[in-house]
């Protein structure tokens, strides 16, 4: 009977996903940590007391989440002080990552999300371990 090769017997491990800061490179969040929604109705959802004819929401395509929503985590400073809502700052270079509020807010897709500590792609990047 001949032996499994060693590339056979190792688990192959999937890489994982983290989002780090842009400016300095920390590390803020993990798959893991992720928070996922179900998807709004897009831009509909925005409109002044949501009155606008049917037929424009059916031409315009769904766009993606322009952020991620997360758990709550030691590295948020405002969570931390006890704040309702505040800006999400990085640890690191103090930039702007994103925002919370424990009452909610509304997601760029249209998706109310609650609690909501929102941290916007724009200000990461979305690296593999």
């Amino acid at each position: 009977m001949a032996e499994p090769s060693s590339s056979q017997t190792e688990p192959t491990t999937k890489p994982q996903l983290i989002y780090r800061c842009k400016k300095c490179r920390r590390i803020v969040a993990s798959k893991e940590n992720i928070i996922s929604h179900d998807r709004g109705k897009g831009e509909s959802s925005f409109k002044w007391k949501k009155r606008s004819s049917e037929s424009w929401e059916t031409d315009k395509q769904p766009s993606d989440c322009t952020s991620l929503f997360v758990e709550p985590m030691k590295w948020m400073q405002a969570v931390q002080e006890g704040h309702v809502e505040e800006k999400l700052l990085c640890m690191g270079c103090n930039a702007r990552l994103g925002n919370f509020n424990w009452a909610g807010m509304q997601c760029s897709c249209g998706a109310w999300v609650n609690p909501a500590f929102q941290l916007h792609k724009s200000r990461l990047d979305e690296c593999y371990m």
